[in-house]
């Protein structure tokens, strides 16, 4: 389905019944990601899995920014009527999660992010280099996104005024020291690192994550 939002049409899926829960993937993806979890959430919630602007089946963009697509998925939460959805956020859908938060106190009932970055230099030497071989190949926006943004700080994150749960791969591709910056700024927030896991091992079309989640958003249903 497509809906028009914040100036833009947007294209998402919903599946299942019960209390609204969002699935955000991350850069360069589409809702597709979420197909094995959006499955197994169903049962118990109304899952909606939307295409950020620029990716999968919603409108293409000139520029990427973070904050746009917080407000994309803000004014969905309001033309659907949604009340206080649970968002689940992987990577670029964990720092669009934390800009809600911190933007929009109340919307969310609960909040799970994982790999979301503090800054670009939150980034592994590695793949910061790759980012940037690609971009000067490219000048792809969705590249250019993660070479500039995001650039929270601790005092921004103390606003998270949200039940949250901050995860990481063992392996992640984020420095581990910036995701416990995350959690420990964050009031009350939970951290798990998840042993032998990457950045998206756990994530993308895996059974391994509703495992993760559902315990969290659980407590809140």
């Amino acid at each position: 389905m497509t809906i028009h939002v914040n100036g833009i049409d947007l294209y998402y899926e919903q599946t299942g019944q019960g209390p609204p829960l969002i699935l955000l993937h991350g850069n360069g993806e589409s809702h597709r990601i979420f197909r094995r979890a959006t499955q197994q959430f169903a049962a118990r919630y109304t899952v909606y899995t939307i295409d950020s602007r620029g990716h999968g089946k919603s409108a293409r963009v000139k520029e990427l920014h973070y904050a746009d697509m917080a407000g994309d998925v803000a004014a969905f939460i309001a033309a659907l009527g949604l009340e206080q959805p649970m968002l689940y956020g992987f990577s670029d859908g964990g720092i669009v999660g934390l800009l809600l938060a911190i933007g929009h106190p109340g919307l969310l009932s609960r909040l799970v992010i994982s790999g979301a970055s503090l800054n670009p230099d939150s980034t592994s030497a590695g793949w910061l280099r790759f980012f940037k071989m690609a971009y000067r190949l490219t000048r792809g926006a969705k590249w250019k996104l993660m070479l500039e943004e995001p650039d929270f700080t601790e005092a921004q994150l103390a606003r998270v005024n949200v039940p949250t749960l901050v995860l990481a791969g063992e392996r992640d591709m984020i420095a581990e020291a910036h995701t416990r910056v995350i959690a420990g700024a964050i009031p009350g927030a939970r951290l798990r690192i998840l042993p032998g896991e990457n950045h998206m091992s756990y994530v993308i079309n895996s059974p391994k994550l509703y495992d993760i989640v559902a315990p969290f958003l659980g407590e809140g249903s």
